[in-house]
């Protein structure tokens, strides 16, 4: 299926990119479709410049290959604004990347560094969504 004709069927979907690089891109979709992945995060100064889209309850979004090609489908259940440092446990791991809370404030901390810097009080767009389709 093309990007084309899945924006006709999803005519308010936006597209993104899961992660910063081709080989987390891949890693984050692995998870997203084996059901592991269910949330997500971006920091909110990124969807204040329009790097990337607010998520909004209800939408459904195509989430991209490294390669700009379709993946997979999702559904905002939840956006919340919170800041880094008030992320609790069970957002962490329902962003499917680690096993404990620490180790996600370690991947995210270096993720936001690299990424327009790092703040413990900055704000960040959390998002729980679900898998509606997959693109095959």
């Amino acid at each position: 299926m093309t990007l084309a004709s899945l924006k006709l069927r999803y005519p308010e979907a936006e597209t993104f990119l899961f992660g910063d690089n081709e080989k987390l891109c891949q890693a984050l979709l692995s998870r997203v479709l084996s059901g592991q992945k269910t949330a997500t995060c971006t920091a909110l100064r990124d969807v204040e410049t329009g790097t990337e889209a607010m998520p909004v309850v209800g939408r459904r979004d195509i989430a991209l290959n490294w390669d700009g090609t379709p993946a997979c489908v999702i559904e905002t259940t939840e956006a919340t604004i919170r800041r880094y440092c008030d992320v609790d446990a069970a957002f962490a791991l329902a962003e499917g990347e680690t096993e404990t809370l620490e180790g996600w404030q370690r991947e995210h901390q270096a993720y936001f560094a690299r990424n327009g810097g790092f703040d413990p009080e900055m704000k960040l767009v959390c998002e729980r969504f679900r898998l509606i389709e997959v693109i095959t």
